[in-house]
């Protein structure tokens, strides 16, 4: 089952990335948060399974 990490700016949709393994996406999401709000202005990550339901979610203001 693939896993898909999308990252959220104030406009929407910034990136989308996906990985075969939860734990591998959620551990991408998670140390790449701080970085990627620095440099692109990300205010959230979601992971999703295929079927779309979230599994994992993190925001900032």
């Amino acid at each position: 089952m693939a896993y898909t990490v999308i990252w959220y700016g104030r406009q929407g949709v910034v990136d989308k990335a996906t990985f075969d393994a939860e734990k591998t996406a959620r551990d991408h999401a998670t140390s790449m948060f701080q970085t990627r709000k620095g440099d692109d202005g990300i205010v959230s990550v979601e992971v999703r399974k295929d079927s779309g339901a979230v599994v994992f979610s993190h925001a900032e203001n």
